[in-house]
């Protein structure tokens, strides 16, 4: 899962703007603790205070405290309160009018028709604004040969839009990206279909070297022709590919189980197969970003009309060539069964052992929370993040604001700030430079014992901004792998032929601004997985942790 920006309640950058002795940083998340409490009396005059000192370039802090100061006066019964924190939220610039329908805080709003006003308000801005940056002339609709003139608005499209907004240009020094798009127009002229098309483009944003920054295909069926997957998932150990799950019948019936060794692809050996296939085609962020993508992520995925003749080696060294088809997404997905976002066990030594694969939702966090009172009484706990893709970073940061007695950091960030008339004036166009986010702690509920966290290069987007947090804290120790070192909020918009761009707007670092996106979070305790460990079933990094866990206990 790819991390994308919402603007929340108890996210917000910094200022160093001080209302009665406080800075307004520390104001706001006085006010949002006073809502998580239910003092939303208390938490709605904290906003009012707090905004009624904002100067007019306060930006986002300023949209996030009035929008807060209304849903805290929504929740404490005061309308008018509300309705004023919300008409001057989207004077500030608020055009999320989904948000607003549909956040519970502000239910009491519903019907009112000067609600009803503020929300015509944002239409009207909103059908302004798309008629420059969302014209629903790019929304072509897929077919197997788009017109020469569609390709060439998709990759001018495609081009145009990273030149202004794309946040990591410094991470690519080299890369002439006007040269790129002339070398790049000739190609995607000559496409013969609109695969050979969507790979032009793929090549093309992989240059940008950034893991957010991709194609997404829309629809299922388009991505049966170009994206599908056989039954099987795949590890890299020690620089070799095996067999990680199997979830086609078929397959299982055919005898290939974890462990199998994948030695060659159409009779290729598998690096030279994924050479040619994959790495041209990539958007990664960093080396191991990359290799994960080649190997673990995207190694056997293609068009759904064609298989894959796959050599295999047993754990006993016999080797085998299997004919390997891939299957429709809906087949896969039922096929696979996809683990939960959230386990959590005891091991040995009173340990507990707490699984975090996604933030897609609130799932984790609903049922961290939930599950607390027992993980509390462990004497250790192991956060396993090393297939945690991302989702809202906001999901990871409510299960770190029970790890703590005290506010918290999260990730600094900046984002390109284009102003025409300095480019005009020949004056550089700084970013816009949003310093570091704060996130309350629980208040209520306090785990102080030991904690460690598992990451890899499958460790990504949201699940790195929960570990830079959790770093940043010095709350206890990371064991593994580098993290993936890819975060940001994507730009989505349409391109002829059924594809959605990403382009990463946003660049995050640590709070002191120590850089990990294109470099990865590196582990306090490096640990790799064994191939002797993978094929007898060990958790080699988890082992490891648990023996730190134990001594740190102790």
């Amino acid at each position: 899962m790819r991390k994308m920006l919402l603007l929340s309640l108890f996210v917000f950058a910094a200022t160093g703007q001080a209302v009665a002795g406080e800075s307004a940083k520390e104001q706001v998340a006085r006010a949002q603790l006073a809502h998580q409490a239910g003092d939303y009396r208390a938490s709605a005059d904290l906003y009012h205070r707090v905004a009624g000192a904002l100067d007019d370039n306060a930006g986002i802090f300023e949209q996030e405290v009035l929008y807060g100061g209304a849903s805290a006066a929504a929740m404490a019964g005061d309308r008018e309160q509300a309705l004023d924190f919300l008409g001057r939220a989207v004077k500030a610039g608020v055009m999320q009018a989904d948000r607003i329908r549909h956040d519970p805080s502000l239910a009491s709003l519903q019907g009112d028709p000067r609600l009803d006003a503020l929300l015509a308000d944002i239409a009207a801005q909103q059908k302004r604004s798309d008629r420059i940056w969302n014209s629903p002339g790019f929304a072509v609709a897929y077919s197997d040969s788009l017109s020469e003139d569609q390709r060439v608005a998709g990759l001018s499209r495609l081009w145009s839009e990273a030149k202004f907004s794309f946040a990591s240009f410094d991470r690519v020094p080299d890369l002439d990206w006007d040269a790129l798009y002339l070398e790049t127009l000739p190609r995607v002229r000559a496409a013969p279909d609109t695969y050979a098309y969507y790979r032009e483009l793929q090549a093309f944003l992989a240059r940008l070297q950034d893991g957010h920054s991709t194609l997404v295909l829309r629809s299922a069926s388009i991505r049966d022709r170009f994206q599908a997957r056989p039954g099987l998932s795949t590890a890299s150990v020690e620089g070799r590919v095996f067999v990680r799950d199997v979830f086609d019948p078929a397959l299982r019936a055919a005898g290939i189980s974890r462990g199998w060794e994948l030695l060659t692809i159409d009779g290729e050996p598998v690096s030279v197969y994924a050479e040619r296939e994959l790495r041209p085609y990539t958007s990664a962020s960093t080396p191991q970003d990359l290799h994960s993508q080649m190997y673990e992520r995207s190694l056997l995925q293609g068009p759904l009309d064609r298989p894959l003749s796959i050599g295999f080696s047993d754990p006993r060294g016999k080797e085998h060539v299997v004919k390997v088809g891939r299957m429709p997404s809906k087949e896969y997905k039922a096929a696979r069964q996809e683990p939960p976002a959230f386990e959590w066990k005891l091991l040995p030594g009173n340990v507990a052992l707490v699984t975090l694969r996604s933030f897609s939702d609130n799932t984790a966090a609903d049922q961290f929370e939930a599950a607390f009172a027992q993980i509390s009484r462990a004497d250790a706990i192991v956060f396993d993040l090393r297939d945690n893709g991302g989702g809202n970073s906001n999901v990871g940061y409510r299960i770190l604001s029970l790890l703590t007695d005290r506010p918290f950091q999260t990730s600094a960030w900046r984002t390109p700030d284009y102003r025409p008339a300095l480019r005009a004036w020949s004056i550089s166009n700084p970013d816009f430079n949003a310093g570091a986010g704060e996130w309350p702690h629980d208040g209520k509920r306090h785990y102080a014992k030991p904690v460690l966290v598992l990451t890899s290069a499958r460790t990504y987007s949201a699940a790195e901004d929960f570990v830079v947090a959790f770093d940043a804290m010095r709350r206890g120790r990371i064991v593994g792998e580098l993290t993936g070192g890819s975060t940001g909020s994507p730009m989505m918009f349409d391109l002829p032929g059924g594809m959605v761009a990403l382009i990463c707007t946003k660049r995050d670092t640590y709070p002191d601004g120590k850089e990990f996106v294109g470099v990865g979070i590196a582990p306090q305790a490096e640990v790799h997985p064994t191939v002797a460990d993978y094929r007898n079933g060990r958790d080699t990094v988890l082992d490891a942790a648990v023996r730190l866990a134990r001594a740190g206990a102790q």
